[in-house]
């Protein structure tokens, strides 16, 4: 298992927190939306076990070279309500 940062961005409030999170060694050479689907994955089981949430996704690309993943689209609320985001996930330094 490796160390990864999650930066997420609420691109309505402009809100930003960064989430530590654990996965596979070799999590960066998947494709963006397996690597987001992990990600996600977490914050649905972990961050907000309360809640359950889904995602939209809009757009999801990845630098090789810097090794960093990012991606915009909608959190999805359970209770209703949609959460605009920008995604950043890279391994931790």
């Amino acid at each position: 298992m490796a160390d990864y940062v999650a930066s997420m961005m609420d691109a309505a409030t402009g809100g930003e927190n960064k989430y530590p999170f654990q996965g596979p060694d070799d999590l960066l050479d998947r494709t963006p939306v397996r690597i987001i689907r992990h990600f996600m994955e977490i914050v649905d089981r972990e961050l907000l076990p309360a809640e359950q949430i889904d995602y939209e996704l809009n757009a999801a690309m990845k630098n090789r070279q810097i090794g960093v993943v990012t991606a915009i689209g909608s959190l999805i609320r359970e209770n209703g309500g949609e959460i605009p985001f920008l995604l950043m996930i890279s391994k931790k330094s």
